[in-house]
């Protein structure tokens, strides 16, 4: 009998040590000291600027910290997260609710950490584990031009995340499964212009944060890299072999649409993405016909295949023996009065006419939500700013319209299956 308690209490002893082992473990992947604040913001040469400003565009950072173009860098735009909403925060030099007074350290580990300037971690929303591949010089010039911007007093606003994602050091545990903190690296035997393209997707322009889908936990598939994620409820298609482009991308068509959003042969820019191409449309040019080089690269694993978009022309009619012709015909006459007097012309510029929709990636797509997007709230060009646009449907049509216009499109424009989700995701669309 005693032998046996002394067995129980040995247990529990070691149990007691493995928890405050484990405690201190814990404590220490989550903890992480406050940085002194700077009382002086160091002066910053003309140069240095200019580089930071063209990285800030080409990082988009002004897409998450602008949501009031009068306030600039000054956040409080609202991301919603399946964990959450996230709001960005003020990233201008004040020195109260800004990061006037963040030294050039606390700014860089920020940028490779994920860790504010008084400690608290950073959710990865902000896409740090991107930006832990920038060199010293990147960040160091981006840090140059921030603190060179107009100082602006805004309050970070209270995020709403559902429990337990609310307590901030569980962020530590993710970035112990997804921070890569391994320096980036040139390929050999690829050009300089490749090699700067795949550095400013991979670490600046961080492509895979849209582009490639997410476990669970919010961190990226890897073994699907650049396989097609989302944004904003948008589906970003893969940009590798497994692209949905009904046609295949060229080197000058990639640039010119990263530039302007239009390309020839190609659906143009909308959602999420009309924001990146503003902000490449104002980025060095070099920088834009690298990235369009590394992409170009990527899309160009996709394997040749037949699709009614080399033959394009006016949809037809739903065959008579289609087994869901009720279906099909509402979809063509939603097709034939609100879409073909533009899309069965072909694009032309003078006239405003449109590209014929076998040619619309968003009908290739794995995922509906772009092409409901877009019929739904059009394609609007960003305020002040010519562009290309597209009206919206969303007052016009009905839920069976709008579901029977897409199925309709999928099965005759794309020659595809139409989506399982199709119904269910319009009815979710509408509601926003």
């Amino acid at each position: 009998m005693v032998q046996v308690q002394r067995k129980r209490r040995t247990g529990w002893w070691l149990l007691l040590a493995a928890v405050i082992v484990a405690s201190g473990i814990a404590f220490a992947i989550m903890w992480r000291p406050a940085l002194a604040p700077q009382s002086t913001p160091p002066s910053f040469d003309t140069t240095r600027i200019e580089r930071g400003a063209n990285l800030a565009r080409l990082g988009m950072c002004a897409s998450c910290h602008t949501p009031d173009l009068s306030r600039p860098f000054a956040g409080g735009k609202p991301m919603n997260t399946p964990f959450g909403t996230v709001h960005s925060t003020n990233i201008t030099p004040d020195t109260t609710t800004g990061i006037g007074a963040w030294s050039e350290a606390a700014f860089t580990r920020a940028m490779r950490e994920g860790v504010a300037r008084d400690g608290h971690l950073l959710y990865p929303a902000f896409p740090y584990n991107h930006y832990v591949r920038m060199t010293d010089g990147d960040i160091q010039d981006l840090y140059a031009y921030f603190m060179t911007r107009p100082a602006i007093v805004a309050p970070a606003r209270e995020n709403r995340m559902t429990f337990p994602f609310g307590f901030r050091p569980l962020v530590a545990f993710w970035n112990v499964l997804y921070l890569d903190d391994a320096p980036w690296q040139p390929v050999a035997g690829q050009s300089a212009e490749w090699n700067r393209g795949a550095y400013l997707a991979d670490a600046v322009a961080h492509c895979a944060a849209c582009h490639t889908p997410r476990t669970l936990l919010g961190g990226p598939d890897l073994k699907k890299q650049l396989g097609g994620g989302e944004a904003d409820d948008w589906y970003a298609p893969a940009l590798n072999e497994h692209s949905p482009s009904p046609l295949p991308w060229t080197r000058d068509q990639l640039q010119a649409y990263l530039r302007t959003g239009v390309a020839h042969d190609h659906a143009m820019a909308a959602g999420p993405m009309q924001d990146v191409v503003t902000h490449l449309a104002q980025a060095d040019e070099r920088d834009v016909a690298a990235l369009a080089a590394w992409t170009h690269s990527q899309l160009a694993k996709a394997p040749p295949r037949a699709t009614p978009a080399q033959q394009a022309g006016p949809l037809p009619k739903p065959a008579k023996d289609d087994p869901d012709l009720q279906r099909m015909t509402l979809g063509y006459a939603v097709y034939a009065n609100s879409c073909a007097r533009c899309h069965d012309a072909g694009r032309d510029a003078s006239s405003g006419t449109a590209l014929p929709l076998q040619k619309a990636i968003a009908l290739y797509d794995p995922d509906p939500r772009d092409l409901i997007h877009i019929t739904l709230d059009g394609i609007t060009p960003p305020d002040g700013e010519p562009s290309r646009f597209m009206p919206a449907f969303r007052t016009i049509l009905t839920d069976e319209q709008t579901g029977a216009l897409a199925a309709y499109l999928r099965k005759y424009g794309a020659n595809q299956p139409v989506w399982p989700d199709l119904d269910k995701a319009v009815r979710k669309a509408s509601k926003e």
